[in-house]
């Protein structure tokens, strides 16, 4: 999940209850392996979102709320990753930013490919 901050966590933790029943987000870790699936994202809160500039939490809900166990999905919270690759053909953010985004999303993808 992607693309939303501040006030609009209520309403989507309220739908994601609807979609997992008993699911529990609960904060990702800079060292989960899904960081570090094709390329190692160090710090993916070292990149802000990239209009309100706030930093950005991920979150996640993982099979039967145990850590131990596969992480069924993740959300950027805080943060839109896809903007910076929507436009990472301009100037309006710096290229490192664009790159990092992309890692995250080819981490996201590898990671959900293989879990």
């Amino acid at each position: 999940m992607d693309d939303f901050v501040g006030r609009h966590w209520s309403n989507f933790a309220g739908q994601m209850g609807r979609v997992l029943p008993g699911g529990r987000l609960v904060e990702v870790d800079n060292d989960h392996p899904v960081f570090d699936s094709f390329f190692r994202v160090e710090d993916p809160r070292a990149f802000p979102h990239p209009y309100f500039r706030v930093s950005p939490d991920y979150f996640g809900i993982y099979e039967d709320n145990d850590r131990a166990k596969r992480l069924l999905m993740i959300v950027n919270y805080n943060q839109d990753v896809s903007e910076y690759w929507e436009w990472s053909d301009t100037n309006i953010n710096a290229i490192d930013l664009n790159n990092e985004a992309y890692e995250l999303g080819v981490d996201y993808v590898i990671y959900g490919m293989t879990h």
